[in-house]
């Protein structure tokens, strides 16, 4: 069982203080741990050790980034399976477009913001972090659901083309949308990330992006879009980053999905919580699916990044 520790990378020029977690490969003797305790978020555990050593050399690390309004720990089912196999996963709220703060979602900002939270992530992890001299800098990987979909497009090579959301916006009225109305695009250039060689991306906010948009990302991609979609992503939008992904890449539809199956099953307090990310079409079986697809994406990480 893994082990877990609770990390918070600094505040500095690139901004403000990003909280989260790593979870790691351990061989100390697990126990139930309350992750609500930690999150604030009730109903949420997990099986494993807090804050003990990390067993391994040259491991491989995997970044995670959460969709709008998630949360570090939304994926925590995935990052587990991965840690028990001997990789290094970390995790962070991306400020102002998180569950307890969204003061900045509706804003365009976030989707700038977004790709630097990551790479300063990595950042920490090779040099700040305790599992720092048991990683391998050649040997990184990202997940990423929904606006984190978004965000690893981002940084694999993605570049945006803002007025592209143009036709989508039409039908929104989200405030990000007006300023895509009004051609008020950001002018900053977005960061991308060399570093990461293989990318897990499922069900990606993708109205920004054209061929053009993912010509220049080389890297592995397992890409994931759900039938029924949600939340503003549809099946469509997955279906064109398919057609228009050049790169080496893997394509999969979930039969008789909605958008949210792709966080973790919901135990019944976290389902009471939060009911509309924890309802499935009649007939889907979250967890069953979750046992299938932890399964793929270890082996993608596992066939680009290498063995563990």
């Amino acid at each position: 069982m893994p082990g877990f520790h609770a990390i918070k990378v600094p505040a500095g020029a690139e901004g403000p203080i990003l909280e989260g977690a790593m979870w790691y490969p351990s061989s100390a003797p697990p126990r139930e741990i309350d992750l609500g305790k930690i999150t604030a978020i009730s109903g949420i555990t997990m099986t494993g050790t807090k804050d003990c050593p990390v067993e391994g050399d040259k491991l491989p690390l995997v970044v995670v980034s959460h969709g709008r309004g998630g949360h570090f720990v939304g994926h925590h089912d995935t990052i587990e399976t991965l840690a028990d196999a001997g990789f290094i996963v970390a995790a962070i709220n991306h400020p102002g477009d998180t569950y307890f703060d969204m003061s900045r979602s509706g804003d365009l900002s976030a989707f700038v913001d977004r790709p630097t939270d990551v790479k300063r992530l990595i950042d920490f992890m090779l040099s700040m972090s305790p599992a720092a001299p048991n990683i391998d800098p050649q040997r990184i990987g990202f997940y990423g659901f929904s606006r984190g979909g978004y965000t690893g497009l981002v940084l694999i090579g993605g570049n945006p083309d803002w007025a592209s959301a143009t036709a989508f916006c039409q039908r929104s009225s989200s405030d990000w949308c007006e300023k895509i109305r009004r051609k008020e695009f950001p002018v900053e250039a977005l960061t991308h990330d060399a570093r990461i060689k293989a990318a897990v991306i499922s069900d990606p906010l993708s109205v920004f992006f054209t061929a053009d948009s993912l010509a220049s990302i080389s890297v592995p991609v397992q890409l994931w879009a759900s039938e029924f979609g949600g939340d503003g992503i549809t099946d469509r939008q997955v279906a064109a980053v398919d057609r228009n992904l050049l790169a080496v890449h893997e394509y999969h539809v979930v039969p008789n999905s909605g958008h949210f199956a792709f966080l973790i099953p919901c135990p019944p307090a976290l389902a009471e919580l939060i009911p509309e990310i924890c309802a499935d079409p009649l007939g889907f079986d979250r967890a069953a699916f979750h046992e299938q697809f932890n399964a793929d994406v270890l082996a993608f990480f596992r066939a680009n990044l290498g063995g563990t």
